[in-house]
């Protein structure tokens, strides 16, 4: 983008585009989310009675706070609506819109309707943390990526943001570090999403969008169940197989595999891949994917389960059509029902012009990609760029800076800004010129100045990489200055810049074209400031010169001497050639040299010698940092960057007669001694030389202690020239280097690898440390390769000026580095030197120290030389030994130690003779020795008459230069050890405790006493201070001659050895010379038969052994031997093995020993290399044993199993402790070691809610379920009581199933007794006491499981005998009830007991009350309860209550019984029927009863059966729902009248939905909170008229029932069915079962004569018992008729003139399916659809015999429909057509068809509510979720909306967990708050 403009929103209308395109300074943030409605549901949910979904709290906003924030969006609003007028008295005025239409905020058009004016735009006020967003990758650093965003702006990801930390550790070694730019390219299009927005405290306005690419928040809400084939999906690349790739989806949840291909790019671990799936293997859980980029170009996203929103990704394609045009762009309508935005930037056509609108037709399908998706205003912007669509980034052909004097207008908006079309190279590139960039004046009508076509000058100040877009500028100004972009910037050049902050830091300066540059705080000035402020003003022009520019940060410098220099410029290091002058400044002062700063990070060294510095003196006390130097160029290696540097004008110049090399040896004598440097004169003309203090010895000690007594004068015999700085010769007197075998290298090609050579450190940081040889030769010894330690801190180990010894391990040539290693190990000295210059130096050093005093200085130390026996007086006894004195010298003292005493006691003040063994020579100290062997060897070496040095020689003439000697340790000195040599007549020898590179180590620690290993190294002579110098051995040198004698014993050698250690698994042992072993417990005999196999053994004991395997020891020089002592190895005369052969198969019997035990599994031994594991519950199923299970198993003890599995490639068994019965597969199964009747051991795992029972673990991948009656013997309340998780338990299994899926079930018991629960049906019988736990608690009863496989209903009536006013609660699930059998049916197992005392046995009292009534019999009672369907009368003298049905009520008391009779009423009732089977009375109360007496004859009309007073009680509102409907059964029974016959018994509520007029789209409206909007109200008549037929139809169905129930009265003759005729001339039922008896007896003429005699008696008010009749005679002529199909036609036609058309028709249509007369079917159907073509009831026929027979018409078939019907009938058809496609058809249909229904009323949730019943019905999980994340994101009232939430929480609730149930929750909260703010 281009620069900001200054000018202000509010002034000029050109600046409207700013707000088009950028937010304001001030962006409008939406209200905070209120925390405390969160916060408060998550602790009310722990609390019983909270409701599902809680109101919620209001806004944190006030009502002042929300207008405010309104007014801030209207007035962003206003500012893009001004309108210049004429005159200037004339007004702006401002357009109200409304917040939809906000250019700065997003919207979402959902399923509001509501068309907005303008696309969405993505700008910095807009975007949210969690959007998501489609980029192109414009940067990629060490560090970060830089993404181009939509909309101009820029996004940053960090480099664990753009990577999966799952992949990072293998990314690492696949892309050798370098990570980012390995797995991402410049260009290539990335879905990311928005982490967060950061304001940038520096500059105002500023801000950084932080994104991420990792997949897991991108597929954070996909599932294997989601994906579909044919889908675009990234992934990572996990490994990289043989075959292909292995990827990563960012989920755990599945995994995905890429065929390699040869146009795969290069490959690496963490690249980001794109691929079409395949295919998807569910079992495996993988998604194959196909890599090809074109058909990934080419995939569109379908639409076939239904997509949520969560589900959209930037970067998918879909297709889309076009919904309307905006004023910036158009919507689109994609995937069914999501809308989305295109703006003007991301329209098809790159250039569009003014007329694009033009192109874009309502309903035109393009193809379009998702841009962004913003999940908190659920909006989705899409692109048509032709480059994106095909999954490319658009070319880049413009730079910023590019100047095209020939770019020609395309498009002109008004108030915005222009569209050009730049000339490009290839193909044009689009440009756009904001208004404010136009001119440098204002410029009024500025439309008129550019017309279409049009050429201009423009220059590029900007690219969009995402649109392919660049930003231009038309201005003046932006043509003239030398820097208009950071490209434009060089380091070294002079600009002038103004100053507009001033900070602590340092200022930010701008250039005339806008671009910034920081001026550090050490750059203001040539010295320090302290007050920045003061220096610099803000507003001030000011010239500085430009030092670098990176990643586009611009530093200046504004040093008065760098500004002004007119030296040559140095930013590069190839610029820098030798003898080139330049200015730079200091940025490190180091006692060596300083470090040099250029321009664009060039830096240099300047050594001391080139500093022009007086000898002795301070670098830094000449120079500091930020100083600015001129300096010259004395070397340059740009390959390395390396400049080596000086700060003289003129090199030094050497004396023509005097040449000296570096590494020859000089003398020299001390002039001065100064802090830094000792000065001494070399006697060459013109030089000087100069001693480090360092320098003066190897020991560091020694060397201090030297400088301090060093006086002028004091002549250096030997000196090393190291280096030659200026006229002065840097001088070493090191031993190591003065001395060395081969003279020291002064380059690099005199270095060669490998040879260890001397040098000393100089310098130390934390990777490693800088070895010096002579001149400038360094080498580099890493921090792994200078010490064994990694863990040591080098600064601690070593020193600055240390000698050391350095093993070259590498020497580049073409860098001049070199590789050393300064590790012990490979350094160790070879010689005495180290300890040898210590002697040497420290005789120096006395003489020094004791020159002033000649008389006694070297007296004593001829009298006490080393060996000789001296007398003294003891002078005092401290703990630590002896004081002696001596009475020749006063100030020299002897002292003897407690070990050199040699057990004799000394009193003080007694004079004792003792031997020499040392002399401290500059402390004037002698140690001294009482013991026998060093005093006698000076006695008889002074009895001898040979000269005292012949002596000394003869004395040492037995040992011989690098002769290895056992030594014992006589004294521990702070540096060196003082050893005797016993087999060399106890002489005295001397050896250092460190080395040149251990001098900082800590010391090893030794004894007095010790013994230890030396080697000779120089013989006693006047080089060596006439000592016998020694060299403790190293233990590499020992451990290697260990290997060697270690070598000698082979596998399968026979060796005599002893114990040294028993171990509970192991003998110790050892043998040969110092050579140890083992004998494993697997190992002593065969078998492994022994309890104890090591009883028999002791230690000290000694055995024959034999080598079975040696192997070296990781990390150690040692071997490892493993011997063995079982009589089959020494059987075996071939050489045994290393390891032994893993031949075990399932089912054999092993045995081993424990070795170790942990919390689930005993470890065991069977050989010495191949173990086994027993789990915790293979080992016992006990639950004491299973608790105590590791005190059980203690370390070695025996153990005998049987192999369940193996593992060759780990050599690992896992074994039981019985057999497998018979199981002879390799294959690991699961179960075979579990068997239907075999007692475990298990561990409970989970106890389920409610009676679902508990989880026991039985295998470490099996658990099995226990039911609830099978947790307990006994029938005891409350079974789970005694159980908790973790517990161990005894169980049997029960048995033992498969899924289909494959997983295995495994059904438990706890229950120890024998007493089987009753699984089978056949094992109970009728009233049968049995018990059960309550399951399930309906309205009309209530279910009790009996065992695993029975479970038992109660109805509500036999619950109890007394009322049960609330079921939940007096039958709680789990509750334990004992009842009794009532009926049992085999077939369906259906099983019915009862809970109640007084009805389970005939022996009741009941029955006498039963035996005492007769029908006909008059009682008297009194009203129990009064129903609108009759009275409840308890019969005096009884406890029987009898039913007196309203239709036997006197006829004045029918109207309104509550207020005709009152309970506990006395009324008299006539008995009409008793019911002993079933226990009911009927009574009538009709005063024809009473006048005169019937007899037994049955009354015409008698009432309703009696209902039981519980049963009635109980089910008030439905009396007749436990009433089961009977059929007639006798001789008049035929098979072609049964289907009438059911019609007639089936129950009002019963009907079918086929069989009724009226559609059951009302019923639908039931499933809903509220009614269809279509219907209207009705008026309070109609409704009592409605009742008034319901009840008559009610009253019709109980005369039809009691009539069936009237078995004692079955009619057996023509009479009989002719009386029944006449007192029921109206029951179609009668008339049915008289027709059925005479075809029972062939008489079919007389069959249709009293069809017709019905026909002509029923009364035709009673149109539903004509019917019937109707139905019968259609059945007889279809089966009688002569030919049928006229006959029924003939009938037919009769009909038609009677009775109702249409139902007629629908009758015959009944007739014609039920005998599969499709023909014929079909052709009413049509004949039906041409008569009743407004009838939705007869399309839907239609649709169901479409459907019924598989054809493929039914979208044709609707089509007809919507045609003929009217319009409102058509919502009732298409939900009916949907649903039978749900059940009967193809449920993709159903889906069509909701949808387009939802598309025209997406508010309507009846709709929803049926929709989702049919998916729920299918059960297709995702679908159903993915319909109810649709349904919940529509804009509803609350009580709606409410509803749409508890239905989707009851689904979660059955089908899901507590995690998906706490979401839906959480959502419904959301919903609350956003509804609320």
């Amino acid at each position: 983008m281009g620069k900001p403009s200054k000018k202000s929103f509010n002034k000029k209308p050109e600046d409207k585009l700013k707000t088009f395109q950028k937010p304001s300074k001030k962006p409008f943030k939406p209200p905070p989310k209120v925390n405390n409605a969160s916060k408060d549901s998550s602790s009310i949910q722990l609390e019983d009675d909270v409701p599902d979904f809680p109101r919620g709290g209001q806004s944190s906003l006030s009502r002042a706070e929300v207008d405010k924030v309104r007014a801030e969006v209207d007035k962003e609003f206003e500012k893009e609506n001004i309108v210049l007028k004429k005159t200037k008295k004339d007004r702006k005025k401002i357009l109200t819109r409304s917040t939809d239409d906000d250019l700065g905020s997003l919207f979402a058009d959902g399923n509001s309707g509501k068309i907005p004016r303008f696309a969405n735009k993505i700008t910095l006020k807009n975007v949210t943390p969690g959007m998501k967003l489609w980029g192109v990758i414009s940067e990629v650093n060490e560090k970060d990526l830089v993404v181009s965003l939509p909309g101009g702006l820029r996004g940053l990801v960090r480099a664990s943001e753009a990577i999966d930390p799952l992949l990072h550790e293998d990314m690492k070694a696949d892309t050798e570090g370098d990570v980012l730019s390995a797995v991402y390219t410049v260009g290539q299009l990335v879905s990311c999403i928005v982490l967060q927005v950061d304001g940038d405290k520096n500059e105002k306005g500023m801000h950084r969008i932080w994104l991420s690419l990792r997949l897991a928040l991108l597929h954070s809400s996909f599932s294997l169940d989601l994906l579909q084939e044919g889908m675009v999906i990234s992934a990572y690349v996990k490994s990289i197989e043989d075959h292909g790739y292995m990827l990563h989806f960012g989920v755990t949840s599945f995994t995905g595999f890429m065929q390699k291909s040869s146009k795969d790019s290069k490959m690496v671990v963490g690249k980001l891949v794109q691929g079409v799936v395949k295919s998807i293997d569910k079992i495996r859980k993988v998604v194959n994917l196909s890599s090809d980029s074109d058909e990934v170009a080419k995939c569109v996203t379908k639409d076939l389960k239904g997509i949520p929103f969560n589900l959209l990704v930037p970067g998918m394609m879909v297709n889309a059509s076009v919904r309307s045009t905006l004023e910036n762009g158009i919507m689109l309508s994609f995937l069914t029902f999501f809308t989305g935005t295109v703006d003007i930037f991301h329209l098809g056509k790159t250039l569009p012009g003014s007329k694009w609108k033009d192109e874009y037709t309502q309903n035109k399908k393009v193809n379009a990609r998702i841009l962004f998706v913003d999940p908190s205003t659920r909006a989705v912007g899409l692109t048509l760029n032709p480059h994106l669509v095909q999954n490319n980034a658009p070319p880049s052909l413009v730079k910023v800076g590019d100047i095209f004097d020939d770019s020609k207008v395309v498009r002109v908006d008004k108030g915005l800004g222009v569209l050009l079309e730049i000339p490009s190279a290839s193909i044009p590139t689009p440009a756009y010129v904001n208004v404010s960039d136009l001119s440098d004046k204002e410029v009024k009508k500025w439309e008129k100045s550019f017309k279409e076509g049009s050429l201009v000058r423009v220059r590029v100040s900007g690219f969009r990489s995402l649109e392919g877009l660049a930003t231009g500028v038309l201005k003046t100004s932006a043509f003239e200055g030398s820097v208009f972009t950071h490209s434009d910037v060089r380091p070294g050049m002079v600009v002038k810049a103004k100053v507009i902050i001033v900070d602590s830091f340092g200022a930010i300066v701008q250039f005339a074209s806008g671009v910034k540059a920081l001026c550090p705080l050490r750059h203001m000035s040539e010295f320090e400031i302290v007050k920045p402020r003061k220096k610099f003003q803000v507003g001030a022009e000011l010239v500085f010169r430009v030092l670098g520019c990176k990643s586009k940060r611009i530093t200046v410098t504004h040093k008065k001497t760098l500004v002004k220099s007119k030296l040559t410029v140095l930013s590069s290091y190839n610029d820098a050639t030798e003898g080139l002058s330049t200015h730079g400044w200091i940025t490190k002062v180091e006692p060596h040299g300083c470090f040099v700063r250029f321009y664009n990070g060039v830096q240099g060294f300047a050594p001391r010698a080139e500093l022009g510095l007086d000898p002795g003196s301070d670098v830094s006390s000449m120079y500091h940092v930020e100083q600015v130097v001129k300096c010259r160029v004395t070397s340059s290696v740009p390959a390395i960057k390396r400049i080596s540097l000086s700060f003289l004008a003129t090199p030094a110049r050497t004396p023509e007669d005097v040449e000296v090399k570096l590494g020859s040896l000089v003398s020299g004598t001390v002039e001065r001694v100064t802090p830094n440097a000792i000065i001494v004169d070399v006697g060459i003309k013109g030089y000087n030389g100069i001693i480090a203090p360092e320098h003066l010895a190897d020991n560091h000690g020694l060397a201090t202690i030297m400088k301090s007594v060093l006086k002028p004068g004091y002549k250096f015999e030997k000196l090393l020239v190291l280096d030659l700085e200026n006229h002065n010769l840097i001088l070493t007197a090191k031993y190591s280097i003065v001395n060395a075998a081969e003279p020291l290298p002064a380059d690099a090609s005199q270095v060669h690898s490998p040879a260890v050579v001397p040098g000393y450190i100089c310098n130390i940081i934390d990777t490693g440390c800088f070895v010096r040889f002579i001149g400038r030769i360094t080498g580099f010894a890493p921090k792994n390769r200078a010490v064994d330690d990694h863990r040591v801190d080098l600064s601690e180990s070593f020193f600055i000026g240390q000698s050391v010894r350095s093993n070259v391990q590498e020497v580049k040539k073409e860098s001049d580095r070199i590789t050393l290693s300064l590790k012990q190990s490979l350094c160790s000295s070879t010689d005495a030197s180290f300890i040898q210059e210590y002697f040497v130096l420290e005789e120096k050093i006395a003489k020094l120290l004791h020159s002033g005093n000649k008389s006694s200085s070297l007296k004593w130390v001829k009298d006490s030389s080393i060996g000789n026996v001296i007398e003294g007086t003891v002078h005092e006894v401290k703990e630590s030994g002896v004081v002696i004195s001596f009475p020749k010298y006063n100030d020299v003292f002897g002292f003897i130690t407690h070990h050199q005493c040699g057990g004799s006691t000394v009193d003080i003040g007694s004079t004792v003779k003792a031997a020499v063994l040392d002399l401290a020579k500059m402390d004037r100290l002698v140690d001294l020795s009482l013991k026998a062997e060093f005093v006698n060897r000076y006695t008889e070496n002074t009895g001898s008459k040979t000269p005292k040095k012949m002596r000394k020689r003869s004395a040492h003439k037995e040992l011989e230069v690098n002769q290895i000697v056992d030594a014992v340790v006589e004294i521990v000195k702070e540096n060196y050890l003082v050893l005797s040599i016993p087999d060399a007549n106890y002489a005295l020898g001397y050896a250092s405790i460190y080395d040149y590179n251990t001098q900082a180590f800590p010391p090893k620690q030794f004894v007095n006493g010790q013994r230890v290993s030396a080697s000779v190294k120089a013989l006693p002579d006047s080089s060596t201070a006439d000592r016998l110098l020694l060299l403790l051995e190293a233990v590499d040198t020992s451990s290697a001659k260990r290997a060697k004698k270690k070598s000698s014993y082979d596998v399968g050698t026979s060796v005599q050895a002893e114990i040294t250690e028993i171990k509970p698994l192991e003998l110790k042992l050892k043998f040969g010379s110092g050579l140890h072993g083992r004998i494993h417990i697997t190992e002593v005999s065969d078998g492994n038969v022994s309890e104890n196999p090591f009883s028999n053994y002791k230690i000290g004991q000694a055995l024959t052994a034999k080598i079975v395997s040696k192997s070296k020891v990781e990390k150690s020089s040692n071997i490892r031997f493993e011997l063995s002592i079982k009589p089959s190895v020494f059987a075996d005369k071939s050489v045994a093995c290393a390891s032994q052969d893993f031949s075990y198969s399932v089912g054999q019997n092993v045995t081993g020993f424990v070795y170790k035990v942990d919390k689930d599994w005993v470890w065991i031994t069977i050989t010495r290399d191949i173990r086994a594991q027993l789990y915790i519950l293979d080992s016992a199923s006990d639950p004491v044993e299973l608790q105590d299970f590791q005190n059980r198993y203690p370390i070695g003890k025996r153990v005998s199993g049987y192999i369940l599995t193996t593992y060759k490639d780990k050599r690992l068994l896992r074994v039981i402790l019985h057999p497998l019965g018979g199981l002879t597969d390799d294959s690991e199964t699961v179960t075979s070691h579990v068997s239907e009747g075999a007692i475990i051991g298990g561990r409970i795992s989970k106890i389920l809610p409610g009676v679902s029972g508990l989880i026991v673990q039985i295998d470490p991948r099996l658990s099995g379920k226990v039911h609830f009656t099978e947790l307990t013997d006994s029938w005891i309340s409350n079974p789970l009581s005694g159980y908790h998780e973790g517990q161990f338990v005894k169980c049997k299994v029960l048995g033992i199933g498969r899924s289909g899926t494959g997983s295995i079930h495994v059904d438990l018991s706890l229950r120890s007794s024998g007493s089987n629960r009753y699984e089978k049906i056949e094992d109970l019988k009728s009233d049968m006491v049995i018990e059960g736990y309550v399951k399930n608690v309906t309205p009309k009863g209530c279910f009790i499981m009996l065992s695993r496989k029975l479970d038992a209903k109660i109805l509500i009536s036999n619950l109890s005998d007394d009322f049960v006013s609330n079921l939940e609660e007096e039958f709680p699930i789990g509750k334990l009830v004992t009842g009794r059998v009532l009926s049992l049916e085999p077939l369906s197992k259906r099983i019915e007991v009862s809970l109640r005392k007084t009805s389970g046995s005939k022996e009741t009292k009941g029955d006498g009350d039963f035996g005492s009534l007769h029908v006909g019999d008059i009682v008297s009672g009194r009203v129990k309860r009064v129903e609108w369907y009759g009275l409840f009368i308890t019969i005096d003298q009884s406890k029987s209550v009898g039913l007196c049905h309203v239709s036997e009520l006197p006829e004045d008391n029918v109207d309104n019984l509550e207020t005709k009779y009152k309970v506990h009423e006395c009324v008299k009732a006539k008995v009409l029927k008793i019911d002993e089977e079933r226990r009911r009375i009927s009574l009538g109360m009709k005063v024809s009863y009473f006048d005169t007496d019937v007899g037994t004859g049955t009354p015409a009309n008698h009432g309703s059966d009696s209902i039981n007073e519980n049963n009635s009680e109980s089910d008030e509102e439905t009396p007749f729902e436990v009433q089961e409907p009977l059929i007639l059964s006798g001789n008049g029974d035929h098979p072609m009248l049964a289907e009438v016959e059911s019609r007639a018994s089936v129950l009002p509520l019963d009907v079918s939905l086929d069989e009724t007029e009226d559609s059951p789209m009302d019923d639908v409206g039931a499933q809903s909170p509220e009614a269809l909007d279509n219907v209207t109200k009705t008026s309070e008549n109609k409704v009592k008229r409605t009742k008034k037929k319901e009840m008559e139809e009610r009253e019709r169905e109980i005369r039809a029932a009691e009539e069936r129930l009237l078995q004692k009265d079955i009619p057996r003759t023509a009479d009989d069915y002719e009386k029944l005729t006449r007192s029921s001339p109206n029951s179609s039922f009668i008339w049915l079962k008289y027709m059925a008896f005479l075809l029972s007896l062939n008489e079919v003429d007389k069959a249709r004569s009293i069809a017709n005699r019905a026909l002509n008696t029923i009364n035709m008010i009673e149109e539903s018992e004509k019917l019937n009749v109707w139905i019968a005679y259609f059945n007889l002529e279809n089966e009688f008729g002569n030919p049928p199909e006229e006959a029924v036609v003939k009938v037919f036609q009769r009909a038609l003139q009677v009775c109702d058309p249409k139902k007629i028709h629908f009758a015959l249509l009944g007739m014609y399916e039920r005998t599969d007369q499709n023909k014929l079917a079909d052709e009413l159907l049509e004949k039906m659809i041409r008569k009743f073509k407004h009838s939705c009831k007869v399309w839907l026929r239609r649709i169901q015999r479409v459907l019924k027979q598989n054809e493929d018409m039914v979208q044709s078939v609707v089509k007809r429909a919507l045609i003929c019907l009217p319009k409102h009938k058509h919502i009732k058809f298409i939900t009916q057509t949907a649903i039978s496609e749900f059940k009967s058809g193809v449920p993709d249909r159903g889906r069509s068809l909701f949808e387009g229904m939802l598309r025209e009323y997406p508010k309507r949730t009846d709709l929803w509510s049926v929709y989702l019943d049919q998916e729920i019905r299918l059960g297709d999980e995702a679908v159903i979720r993915a319909l109810f994340e649709r349904t919940i994101c529509l804009e509803l009232p609350l009580k709606k909306i409410k509803f749409l939430f508890k239905k989707y929480l009851e689904f979660e609730k059955s089908k899901g967990d507590e995690e998906r149930i706490e979401y839906v929750k959480a959502e419904a909260l959301k919903y609350l708050e956003k509804t609320r703010s």
